[in-house]
């Protein structure tokens, strides 16, 4: 563990710990998210809100996210990420219950810009704890923090299965998760390190074409998860308490996928794996398109799971090798990864932008036209997994 001998103030009890507070943070984060966007089909009834106008709301959260993000990666240059990710944490805490109880339509508007605002700090932040983990223990170990935001993802679903016939308000029980994670024993930086974060020079030229391949994957990710119980319950005949089945086994087989993620890299190189997983998701997308019945969109969305799932992880790491594989010093290389997760980040809000709210504007008329848009862009995975190609040269920066 190469690392760990630079920082002897840490030893493995100590960052056992830290992992798993982030992996906790991460499960959390996939639990509130997938616990919100899987009622959104209640929402839109509740407020009466158009596709359109529900499409505007989940822009305005996006562009909020990008910004939360931004202002971590700023703020990153003077206090170290677990401070800003629990008052990220703390913000979504705050903002679910606003959400589910909120007495008017102001109230829930601002609810939701709240939440879009802690949710860029968290997903910047959580990657950055996580990232840095990575380097501290000389492992592949980012699919399993993905994997823990899978699983949260997982338990969201079940718990808007469990609850989807009860009132909106429900919902509001999920605030207690991310204010009990606020108290969690995050990896903390050393102060050097924070002074270091404000002159870094950072590669951005070879980072973008791995930027553009998760620009593509979020692009399906959100679609599935904003879109996918709209789309079983306006296109089908779905039992309104099971449009969380679009959600469920996309997480189901994406989790299972990141479990043998490491395994799959190691053996068939990263270019490959995004290949093969790229042309999947792809038939995923059609076989959702074209799907005659809910059952079918159901088992289309699985297979979209499956095919997709190791792009982030993958994207993370190579990014983070990437901004730390010139520099010699631990102390650097920490502030300059933190520095380029926290901007990396961005693309996630690209292809959330491209997910939400394209695919929600060209479906306003027919949520099957709307995620032809997906089906479509995600080959564009095909020609950029050649970016990966180093990963597979270096299977401990996989992910």
């Amino acid at each position: 563990m190469r690392p760990m001998a630079t920082t002897p103030d840490l030893d493995l009890p100590v960052l056992t710990r830290q992992r798993r507070a982030a992996a906790g943070a991460f499960f959390t984060q996939g639990f509130v998210f997938i616990s919100l966007t899987t009622r959104l089909p209640t929402v839109q009834k509740h407020w009466d809100y158009s596709d359109t106008a529900l499409s505007l709301l989940l822009l305005m959260m996006v562009l909020l996210a990008g910004l939360g993000s931004v202002l971590a990666e700023t703020a990153c240059k003077r206090v170290d990420s677990a401070v800003i990710l629990r008052a990220g944490l703390l913000g979504i805490a705050i903002a679910v219950p606003v959400f589910a109880l909120a007495p008017d339509e102001t109230v829930f508007i601002a609810s939701m810009a709240i939440y879009g605002v802690a949710l860029g700090a968290v997903d910047a932040t959580t990657n950055m704890q996580a990232v840095a983990l990575e380097h501290l223990y000389d492992r592949p170990i980012l699919p399993s923090f993905h994997g823990a935001w899978t699983l949260g993802g997982l338990l969201g679903s079940v718990f808007a299965l469990a609850t989807g016939h009860l009132p909106l308000s429900v919902t509001a029980v999920v605030a207690v998760l991310p204010l009990a994670m606020v108290l969690a024993p995050f990896l903390r930086r050393a102060e050097q390190s924070v002074v270091a974060a404000s002159h870094v020079q950072v590669p951005w030229r070879p980072i973008v074409m791995v930027g553009l391949a998760m620009v593509l994957f979020y692009m399906v990710d959100t679609a599935a998860f904003t879109w996918g119980p709209q789309y079983l319950d306006q296109v089908f005949d779905t039992p309104s308490n099971l449009v969380a089945l679009a959600v469920f086994p996309y997480l189901l087989a994406s989790g299972t996928v990141r479990l043998a993620g490491d395994t799959l890299v190691a053996r068939y190189g990263a270019v490959r794996v995004l290949r093969v997983g790229t042309v999947v998701a792809f038939l995923g997308l059609v076989i959702t398109v074209f799907a005659p019945s809910w059952p079918v969109a159901v088992l289309g969305f699985t297979v979209m799971g499956g095919g997709v799932a190791v792009v982030a992880p993958l994207s993370f790491s190579a990014a983070a090798r990437i901004a730390g594989s010139d520099e010699p010093d631990p102390v650097v290389r920490h502030a300059r990864v933190d520095a380029v997760i926290g901007r990396f980040n961005q693309f996630n809000y690209a292809g959330s932008l491209l997910g939400a709210v394209m695919t929600g504007l060209a479906g306003a008329g027919s949520l099957r036209v709307g995620f032809a848009v997906p089906m479509v862009l995600v080959l564009g995975i095909l020609p950029l997994a050649r970016a990966f190609a180093p990963v597979s040269a270096a299977p401990s920066s996989s992910g």
